[in-house]
């Protein structure tokens, strides 16, 4: 196998009280012999066994913490991650998810076209569902379109906070992300920042090829969704579709 160095990169990871996901995580990228030339463990305030875990685990992999007095949410733990990163890019990943063996080719190409696509912002690796207007770009890569006139509300998921690389200007750019918010209006409002500063993005379009994101027993996630958006209830359905549509545009438009 390989072995691929990516020079420039900061490998940037988000932690809180899962450290054997941790684990499992940096252990997949060195099974895949990927080394960055840096990797930082952004920690929300994690309990003590957990932080104990992670020195331990400082002894087998090469990174560094950044560490918090209390917890304040993914926000801030994104934000004083990225504050500490030096490198020209940053790959972000959150600790429940797994490199898979496409992994170390897929993410060569995308630094490369980062460096020869100046007016891309970030690449991403991962979604729930295909963003619905791509244009076909290389290597499996495609542009992100994004114009408000696009039918459907499905066009607004266009930042996402799953795996992605992003530029070292990009708290700049677009700004902080939002603090002592809950995890889902956060990455909403920076989904929103980033479309309307005319942020631009690449997709890999075998989106479930390169991570797999997995939740164990021990270590399950720490985030719950409201029922409201996962109900497949006809009426609920319907609301929540027109209420999507008019507050996005709305949003976008207005705010």
């Amino acid at each position: 196998m390989l072995d691929y160095h990516f020079e420039g990169v900061t490998l940037l990871i988000t932690h809180y009280n899962r450290s054997k996901s941790l684990e499992r995580l940096l252990k997949g990228f060195a099974a895949l012999n990927c080394s960055f030339e840096k990797i930082i463990v952004s920690d929300d305030a994690s309990k003590e066994e957990h932080l104990a875990y992670m020195s331990n685990l400082q002894k087998t992999y090469d990174f560094e913490v950044v560490t918090a007095p209390v917890n304040k949410g993914l926000g801030n733990n994104i934000n004083k991650g990225l504050d500490a990163i030096q490198t020209p890019f940053t790959l972000y990943v959150q600790e429940d998810f797994i490199p898979l063996p496409s992994f170390p080719l897929v993410f060569k190409n995308a630094v490369e076209i980062v460096k020869e696509r100046s007016d891309m912002d970030m690449v991403r690796f991962y979604a729930y569902f295909k963003y619905p207007y791509l244009k076909p770009y290389r290597d499996g890569f495609s542009e992100m379109k994004f114009k408000i006139w696009y039918w459907g509300y499905n066009k607004f998921y266009y930042y996402s906070d799953h795996p992605h690389l992003q530029r070292n200007n990009f708290k700049e750019k677009f700004g902080p992300y939002l603090e002592g918010a809950n995890v889902e209006v956060g990455e909403y409002k920076m989904m929103m920042k980033f479309l309307q500063k005319k942020g631009k993005a690449m997709y890999y379009d075998a989106f479930k090829e390169v991570f797999s994101q997995e939740n164990t027993v021990a270590e399950p996630s720490t985030f719950k969704r409201n029922w409201l958006r996962e109900s497949n209830n006809y009426f609920v359905f319907l609301i929540r579709e027109t209420y999507r549509f008019l507050k996005f545009n709305m949003d976008y438009l207005f705010r």
